[in-house]
C-alpha cells in the first residue's frame, strides 16, 4: 500500500514563501515519478510540479515556473516544494503524488496524465 506523508503549507501574505515536504517508502520513492497537484475550489486538479526521483529532472505547469522548485532528498525518500513569491491565485489544496512504481510513465506527461497514489492534501492560502 502506497502511503504519502505530507507537511508544510499554511496561510501566508502575496509574494511570501512556502514549502511543502513529502516523504514515502523506498519501494515508492526509489526510480519513480512523485509530485505535486493542487486543486482550487470549484476547479479541477492540476499539476503543479513532478520528478523523476532517479536523475532529479522536474517539470513545471507553467504557471509556476520560475517561482516553485521541487527537489528531492534521497537519503530521506523525500520530495519537497519550494514556493516562493507566492500569488492569491495559488490558493489550494495541494496533494502529494507518486505513480506506480512497477509502471513508471515519463514524468513530464505524467504531470498531466497517468494513474495517481494521493497523499491526503496540505491546504495553502495566499492573500492579498
Amino acid at each position: 500500500q502506497v502511503q504519502l506523508v505530507e507537511s508544510g503549507g499554511g496561510s501566508v501574505e502575496a509574494g511570501g514563501s512556502l514549502r511543502l515536504s513529502c516523504s514515502t517508502s523506498t519501494d515508492t520513492y526509489s526510480g519513480n515519478c512523485m509530485g505535486w497537484f493542487r486543486q482550487a475550489p470549484g476547479k479541477e486538479r492540476e499539476g503543479v510540479a513532478t520528478i523523476y526521483t532517479g536523475h532529479g529532472v522536474a517539470y513545471y505547469a507553467d504557471s509556476v515556473k520560475g517561482r516553485f522548485t521541487l527537489s528531492r532528498d534521497n537519503a530521506k525518500n523525500a520530495v519537497y516544494l519550494q514556493m516562493d513569491s507566492l500569488k492569491p491565485e495559488d490558493t489550494a489544496m495541494y496533494y502529494c503524488a507518486a505513480s506506480d512504481p512497477r509502471n513508471v510513465p515519463f514524468c513530464g506527461s505524467w504531470l498531466n496524465v497517468g494513474e495517481k497514489y494521493w497523499g491526503q492534501g496540505t491546504q495553502v492560502t495566499v492573500s492579498s
